[in-house]
């Protein structure tokens, strides 16, 4: 056990800044990776995305939140969970930025990414119920947590007959010809495909590890500044254990592998959800749900009304750019900052 409550404030930020660099540098290999594997087994993208990387991806997100469940932290535990959800729809605008051929909701629109956003919806919603209800719980478990799992592997299930039976498809332009599939590039042709998967689970643990320490290092931060568990799970945790997501989401759009780039996100938001879950088993006290205070519900509300305005920007397609990105990238951006300042500030 890590413990850093007599540590000076400055080596804690130390450890916390050098445990994120980890999640970033580690985190591009996992795209890659990633990519290569989708190609190798043919899997898909849209599947290798919402599962294999962004669940891969999500590792330190969940380590951190269940470290903190554990240690009496659950404000901070959920807090991180929908923070990195919020923080990583604002990754997605900023990639919209980066894609400067078209607006990426046009781009990367497909049946499975819109799958996916209305399944990551439907599961923020049960956190909100709970928190809402009664409190309840069976051997310190609400029943939302295993409901959640549920949910989540009904989703998947319905992801994949997507993919295999789809009973619509995206209208193809000229800007998302050929924007789905990448075929793997020479270095990868050249590697086993359990080379692969062996490398993949070294960065993935890699991933994990950092994500303890982020968590054992932000108790000490809010013991030593003062800061809420709400304000450093949000934000500081939140976008740290989030890293890994941003660098693979750049690295799959320079790759041309959009599809990749938005199931990451979106299908690793969904993922992203059972963080709570998770964090509720490893909370022993009972519900942590009932834990929870306003700010939470506040995020939780926030995370839905993101993703809301990116589903239907990949509904609508619309391929107008405002300064290379689309108007709902632009709204996502403006909405999660003012959403962290009214944190700071007093008003979330």
């Amino acid at each position: 056990m890590l413990d850093m409550s007599n540590w000076p404030l400055v080596a804690t930020i130390g450890v916390f800044v050098a445990a994120a660099i980890v999640i970033a540098v580690a985190g591009s290999r996992l795209a890659m990776l990633a990519d290569r594997l989708a190609d190798r087994t043919g899997m898909g993208e849209a599947i290798a995305g919402a599962v294999f990387l962004g669940a891969s991806t999500s590792l330190s997100g969940v380590i951190t939140s269940v470290t903190a469940a554990a240690g009496g932290l659950p404000q901070l535990a959920v807090s991180n969970a929908v923070g990195g959800i919020a923080v990583q729809a604002a990754f997605l605008a900023v990639a919209d930025i980066y894609y400067r051929q078209s607006t990426l909701e046009h781009a990367a629109a497909s049946p499975a990414a819109i799958l996916q956003g209305a399944m990551l919806v439907t599961l923020l919603a049960l956190p909100i119920i709970a928190t809402t209800s009664r409190n309840v719980s069976f051997w310190g478990i609400h029943p939302a947590t295993p409901l959640l799992f549920v949910a989540y592997g009904y989703g998947l299930r319905l992801l994949a007959r997507a993919r295999t039976e789809p009973m619509w498809r995206a209208e193809q332009t000229p800007q998302t010809q050929n924007q789905d599939d990448q075929d793997e590039d020479e270095d990868g042709k050249a590697q086993s495909t359990t080379r692969m998967w062996l490398l993949f689970a070294l960065n993935a643990g890699l991933v994990g590890v950092a994500g303890y320490v982020i968590a054992r290092s932000a108790g000490a931060i809010v013991a030593q500044t003062g800061l809420t568990q709400s304000a450093v799970g949000t934000v500081f945790t939140a976008a740290s254990t989030s890293l890994a997501e941003l660098v693979t989401l750049l690295a799959a759009v320079r790759r041309g592998a959009l599809t990749l780039a938005v199931s990451d996100i979106v299908g690793g938001n969904s993922f992203d959800v059972l963080f709570i879950a998770v964090s509720d088993i490893a909370f022993r006290p009972g519900s942590i749900y009932h834990e929870l205070n306003d700010q939470q519900i506040f995020w939780m509300g926030v995370t839905i009304l993101l993703n809301g305005i990116l589903l239907m920007g990949l509904i609508r397609r619309d391929r107008r750019q405002i300064i290379t990105a689309g108007p709902e990238s632009w709204l996502v951006i403006l909405l999660y900052a003012g959403a962290v300042g009214l944190l700071f500030f007093g008003g979330g």
